[in-house]
């Protein structure tokens, strides 16, 4: 079968890479580079974690996605992964670290309470006084995204896919299966898979009613220079606590320091608006981490870069058929942590047509 899919980023490529070990022919296309630095997969890591809060559907589901990115390390020959543990700290009763933690308990997932003194004494960019407890999961950690792409681009190649990058899709006849593209040249396929993210719904202005599309920031930062070696043995922090659902990623093998918070989160109708961060994002960003970090004002911001995905207004997965085509929408941190489940998952879907077995998943509904 002659597959078209429009996106590489993370749910693009693993389609790809899936559909290429069941024999089919691909075609795949990317409006930018892969990985593209303005998508929803082009930062250079991301966090995967099994903790997910009251959200039990995806956290049964993370065995599926850790089990999936081991066969794409497998057919890699590289792992793109760390394995650094992921650390929660709550401040408050009821804050969003805590929600996590419950998580893991209904789960029964095992993970180690850490008073605040044990905390700092093991992580010393912590301020004990600030926080109530921590808790660390040794399962979770970082996946280095940039250097996932640019593998699978090569594995994609290898295996005899048709790649075209920088190719914007203008039109989609889902019913025909093709596309037109900016030099109006008509590319057909038996199937279409449509895993634009933030630019889904240029393509079908229909699906707003079922996605809406964000902007966000994210900020590389220099610690301390005494803390710096802390940092560099430290694990993935899911949430800080208090309101501003901060996380972060620590700066394993070159990828820098990253700190992220959902509270920075907008609508953008216009994916390609403001994407070059406007002053004082990176310092806004990075005040919300103190407390539960010590000497934040120490910290130096060194790159903020902005992100733009979509999701349902319950923030969960979403495909649907039209005509010939599956749409699919897994979008940003929570859509990369699984992206090697979806490609499998979507692959499995066009050779059955079992699209309602499809939403159920990507949804982490029970069928």
């Amino acid at each position: 079968m002659r597959v078209t899919i429009v996106g590489a980023g993370i749910a693009g490529l693993s389609t790809a890479w899936s559909l290429a070990k069941l024999g089919h022919d691909i075609t795949l296309i990317e409006q930018g580079s892969i990985p593209n630095p303005l998508a929803a997969s082009g930062d250079r890591s991301r966090m995967i974690r099994r903790a997910y809060g009251d959200a039990d559907g995806y956290a049964r589901t993370i065995a599926e996605a850790f089990d999936s990115w081991d066969l794409l390390w497998n057919d890699l020959g590289v792992s793109h992964y760390a394995n650094c543990g992921v650390l929660g700290i709550s401040q408050h009763a009821g804050d969003g670290a805590e929600q996590f933690r419950t998580g893991l308990d209904r789960m029964k997932f095992e993970y180690e309470q850490l008073d605040p003194r044990e905390a700092a004494e093991r992580y010393p960019f912590l301020d004990p006084s600030t926080f109530r407890y921590a808790y660390l999961d040794q399962d979770g950690g970082a996946l280095f995204s940039e250097r996932i792409a640019r593998d699978m681009k090569a594995w994609l190649k290898m295996r005899g896919a048709e790649i075209r990058t920088h190719t914007k899709v203008l039109a989609v006849d889902a019913h025909a299966a093709s596309v037109r593209i900016e030099d109006d040249t008509i590319i057909r396929a038996d199937r279409l898979v449509v895993t634009a993210g933030a630019w889904t719904l240029q393509l079908f202005p229909s699906l707003a009613e079922n996605l809406m599309t964000y902007r966000n920031v994210v900020a590389y930062m220099e610690p301390p220079a005494d803390l710096a070696e802390a940092w560099s043995n430290a694990p993935a922090i899911v949430d800080i606590g208090g309101a501003s659902s901060g996380y972060v990623l620590p700066p394993i093998d070159c990828v820098g320091l990253k700190f992220g918070a959902s509270v920075h989160r907008s609508r953008a109708p216009d994916p390609d608006a403001n994407r070059v961060a406007v002053p004082g994002e990176g310092d806004s960003l990075r005040r919300l981490f103190s407390p539960p970090f010590s000497r934040i004002d120490e910290y130096t911001v060194t790159e903020v870069k902005t992100c733009a995905y979509t999701f349902t207004a319950d923030e969960r997965f979403f495909s649907k058929r039209i005509g010939n085509t599956l749409v699919v929408s897994a979008c940003s941190g929570h859509g990369y942590k699984f992206g090697a489940a979806v490609g499998r998952r979507v692959a499995q879907a066009l050779d059955t047509e079992d699209d309602a077995g499809l939403s159920h998943w990507l949804r982490a509904e029970a069928v």
